[in-house]
Formats: structure tokens, C-alpha cells, sequence
């Protein structure tokens, strides 16, 4: 592999933030991706507005922000589907995220095709 594992990692959280700002129209404050055997797993900090932690002060609103905000990642599923496999090489055959209406963080997990962390003899 001619990418470390690290700059791999680096290369995604990149590419991730840029497709938030250009996708959704504003992106996180940070985000930290991490290679754990066939998936890769993001953390991402800062992903509500003001607004939004208004609006998740009930039940209701709550819901309604974590829904709209699935929905719009769920809707952009294909690019980010491309992100990933034109930096690892490998296809995302699967894909699970949610965000915390408290924290204001969104953690997305994409499960890939292949071993990826195998590739630099790490278990």
C-alpha cells in the first residue's frame, strides 16, 4: 500500500469536510476517521446549529432533527459511496450513522468490501 494508514485516515476526514460544505452546505468543526479491519469509522464534532439544538429541547423537535438530518446524508449516500472507494481501493457495502442531538456529533460507520486495515499487516 503507498498510503500509511494514517494519511489514509487523513485523506478521508478531508474529503468527508469538503463534501459536507459543498453537499450540505456547511461542515463540521472536526472530523477524526479511524480504519478498523473492513470498516471505516468517522466522528464528526459540530454538525448542529444553533437552531437545531433549539429545536431538540423536546421530543418532537428532537426527532424532527435527527430525521432531516439523516435524510440529507441518506440522500448523498452515492457520493460518499464514490469518496471512499476512490481513496481505498475497496466498495462500501454498507453503511450505518446517527448523530447525537446533544453532543452535536454525527458518527458514520461504512463497512467496505475488504479487509482494508490487513493491508499494512496490522489486526
Amino acid at each position: 500500500m503507498d498510503k500509511s494508514k494514517g494519511a489514509m485516515e487523513a485523506e478521508i476526514s478531508k474529503a468527508l469536510t469538503h463534501w459536507e460544505k459543498s453537499y450540505l452546505g456547511r461542515g463540521s468543526v472536526s472530523v477524526k476517521s479511524d480504519i478498523l479491519r473492513d470498516m471505516i469509522i468517522v466522528i464528526l464534532q459540530g454538525i448542529l446549529t444553533p437552531a437545531e439544538y433549539s429545536l431538540c429541547q423536546d421530543k418532537d423537535g428532537l426527532l424532527s432533527v435527527k430525521e432531516n438530518r439523516n435524510s440529507l446524508v441518506e440522500s448523498g449516500m452515492e457520493d460518499l459511496k464514490e469518496i471512499i472507494l476512490s481513496i481505498t481501493g475497496l466498495e462500501v457495502i454498507g453503511f450505518h450513522t446517527d448523530i447525537s442531538t446533544r453532543t452535536g456529533e454525527r458518527v458514520m460507520v461504512f463497512k467496505l468490501s475488504d479487509d482494508l486495515q490487513n493491508k499494512w499487516g496490522e489486526n
